[in-house]
Order: structure tokens, then C-alpha cells, then sequence
């Protein structure tokens, strides 16, 4: 067996694509916020697999729930029923205060289904004519990377030489609610508006006050799906159970992934009113892996993790401290801190470097981040984290910035 980075990363290098840019760590073992690499060496998680591990590494009770499972049945197929299926659905239902899931996988599946859901709907149902369909999305948008989504991404490192491009997009500039009003109030054949309610790739950034209600207001006046990307801001991250909550929003469509799953297995889904995913008939949509008892069963358990609050709860508590400990840097190599909950975007001065060198110094003191734009990192820990050690993973940030 190989224990050395080294030559791990050097066999990675040479047998997988190079469509990633890891930082030169390789895990070997993790518990709660904390990863060893294969040499012994230990680092605090502060990016939490982009919000996959909201509940922390190798969580107990979802390890506990999982193993279970394994001991029975692990995949059926949608040919056939599972135990499973149906609890999970009802239960996520009920936490979105909706009526119907159809569960999928990962979180681009997520997002591919909610589109094929928005326009079936705009068809069978709002009445707009077959193939005309449009869908209005955010620059610097981040859904996933499918041709279908890197269509309308505005992210060039995305969507350069994935084309032909799917056609039945309109990009607006995100938060903007003026433009979106002209817009779609001028377009009948606009049936859903997709927004991430806080832009995580983009380097973590909120919209101003409103914004999301204002999106809502629109939608439900011109009649058209609001659908919010929550795969990365929902389920704990921002210190509620949604970031629509933060306004006060309800949306048509929740996307959900990442989290979902536990960190354990991808697990994701398109929750919504039984007046839009009624429209799906047998043989229309699907996935073999999708709602199988392993992952419903490891989903369960999430749900009733968030179902007490507890996660919300530490979140918004800890994410107080981060915010006010990241904005004390603002002025010297920090420009700008934006966020909610545990969750941060921080921008780096390009004159102090580039938010891969700051990964690449924070890595060496022990302390994991990502980079994203260039000069932003992003800091995202389990919502387990201790504060003491998210003190401590501060206090080496400040001394990589002050170094």
C-alpha cells in the first residue's frame, strides 16, 4: 500500500483526467472536523466537502444508520418498491412544506430534473406553446456542469468548447430585481426563474435585502416557478433550515443535494407542490440509483437530525463569531467578507496573493480551505466544528494574512 503523498498524487496525476486542481493533500482518515493525510499529518476541515459534510466526517449516527442498512438491501431499482423510499419522501416533504420529491443523485441530476420539471409544467400546465419554453438564471450562476447547465453558465472555464449549447436560457444579472421585473413581465413564454439564494461558487455572495422576495412576488404575479438551488446554502449552512428563510420566502422548487446525503453517499432531490411534479407520467424521468434504501436510509436519518433544530441553531450561533472575526480583518489583506451561518466568502488583495497561494499557506499550518476567482477562499466547516477549534483555524488564518 502507498503512504506517501507524494506518489499518490503523482499516480492520481498521471491516471485520472485533470479536471480538478486539488491542493497537494491526500486523506487518508476523517472524524468530525478534522482529516489525516496518509503520512499522519492532521488538518481542521474548513470547507466541509462544499457543504456535503454539514454534520461532520464519518457523523455516528449516519455511519450507524448506513451500516444498518447494509445488512439488509442496498439497491432495488425504481422497478420495485423499498421500505425505505416512502418515510423519506413524506419526511422531506414535510420538512420543505411541500407535497411531492422525486429523488435523484447528485446535485447537477437535481438541477437537470428541475428544468425538464419547470418546462413540462410551463407546457401541461401555464400553457406555453411546445418548445418554447425559458428559464431565467443568474450570472455567475453555478449549477453543476452538464451540457444542459454549462449552457447558460457565464463562467468561461465551464462552458468554453462544451457547445452546442442548449438553447431556452435568458442570463440576468443576479440580484437585480428591476431587470428581472422588465423582463419577465414582458415574456409569457417565461415558465421558472432558478437562483441559487446565495451563490456559493461564486465566491459566496448575498443578494441585498429583498431581493429573494422580490423574485418572489414576481414569480407568483406572471405566474412562473421561483426555484431555489439550495444544494449548497440549505440544510443548516446558513444558520436556518433554507437560505429563502432568511426573507422569508417559500419557493415553487427546492433542489437539494450535498448535505442531503450525509457526507456518507450522494444523495439528492426536487422537492415541490403536487400541482407541478403531478405532471410526470411512468417512463418520463428517472434515475436506478435514485430514492434506493441506502441512501433513503442515511437521508432519514439527516432529516431527523435537522428536524430538532440543533444544527440551525449552532450554525447561526458560530457563525456570528466567524463573520465578526473575519470582518475584524477587512483593511489590511482582506478587501471584503460576505456570508451567512457558517459560511464565508473572503477576498484576498491580489497585491498579498492569489486565494490559492493563502490554501496553499493555510495547508501548511494545518488548516484546509478552497480557493474560487482567483483572490476568494472559502470557508465553509462542518456545522460540528468545535469553537475552539474554529478559534484556532482563525487564528492561523490571521497569521498566514499578517506573515
Amino acid at each position: 500500500m502507498i503512504k506517501h503523498d507524494e506518489e499518490l498524487i503523482a499516480l492520481a496525476d498521471t491516471y485520472s483526467a485533470h479536471n480538478y486542481h486539488p491542493l497537494p493533500v491526500v486523506v487518508a482518515h476523517a472524524e468530525g472536523a478534522w482529516m489525516t493525510d496518509v503520512e499522519g499529518r492532521r488538518y481542521l476541515d474548513m470547507l466541509a466537502g462544499y457543504s456535503a459534510l454539514n454534520f461532520g466526517h464519518r457523523n455516528p449516527r449516519l455511519i450507524e444508520a448506513a451500516k444498518q442498512q447494509l445488512d439488509r438491501v442496498t439497491l432495488t431499482s425504481r422497478a420495485f418498491h423499498n421500505d425505505r423510499f416512502a418515510p423519506f419522501c413524506r419526511q422531506l416533504a414535510e420538512l420543505c412544506g411541500m407535497d411531492m420529491v422525486l429523488a435523484m443523485n447528485t446535485g447537477a441530476e437535481a438541477v437537470e430534473t428541475a428544468v425538464k420539471t419547470a418546462r413540462k409544467w410551463g407546457y401541461e400546465v401555464k400553457g406555453v406553446p411546445d418548445g418554447r419554453a425559458k428559464i431565467v438564471v443568474a450570472t455567475d450562476n453555478f449549477h453543476g456542469r452538464t451540457t444542459t447547465i454549462v449552457s447558460f453558465s457565464t463562467d468561461e472555464d465551464a462552458r468554453r468548447h462544451f457547445g452546442p449549447y442548449t438553447p431556452g436560457f435568458e442570463v440576468l444579472p443576479y440580484g437585480d430585481a428591476e431587470t428581472l421585473r422588465n423582463v419577465v413581465a414582458a415574456d409569457p413564454e417565461i415558465v421558472a426563474v432558478l437562483l441559487e439564494p446565495i451563490q456559493g461558487e461564486a465566491g459566496v455572495l448575498v443578494p441585498a435585502p429583498g431581493y429573494l422576495a422580490e423574485v418572489r412576488r414576481l414569480c407568483t404575479e406572471h405566474n412562473v416557478l421561483f426555484i431555489a438551488d439550495e444544494i449548497q446554502s440549505g440544510l443548516g449552512r446558513t444558520g436556518r433550515t433554507f437560505a429563502c428563510e432568511h426573507e422569508g420566502v417559500v419557493p415553487d422548487m427546492y433542489i437539494l443535494g450535498k448535505a442531503l446525503g450525509g457526507g456518507v453517499l450522494p444523495v439528492s432531490a426536487v422537492v415541490s407542490s403536487r400541482e407541478v411534479l403531478g405532471v410526470y407520467k411512468p417512463g418520463e424521468h428517472g434515475s436506478t440509483f435514485g430514492g434506493n434504501p441506502l441512501a433513503c436510509a442515511v437521508g432519514l436519518e439527516v432529516l431527523e437530525m435537522l428536524r430538532s433544530g440543533e444544527f440551525q441553531q449552532r450554525s447561526a450561533e458560530l457563525g456570528e463569531h466567524l463573520h465578526r472575526e473575519l470582518n475584524a480583518l477587512v483593511g489590511g489583506p482582506v478587501t471584503a467578507v460576505r456570508g451567512r451561518g457558517l459560511w464565508a466568502g473572503v477576498d484576498i488583495d491580489p497585491a498579498r496573493g492569489t486565494g490559492r497561494d493563502v490554501s496553499r499557506e493555510l495547508m501548511a499550518r494545518g488548516v484546509l480551505v478552497k480557493d474560487t476567482h482567483g483572490t476568494t477562499i472559502r470557508i465553509a466547516p462542518p456545522l460540528v466544528i468545535e469553537k475552539d477549534d474554529l478559534d484556532w483555524g482563525l487564528e492561523q488564518l490571521r497569521a498566514v494574512l499578517s506573515g
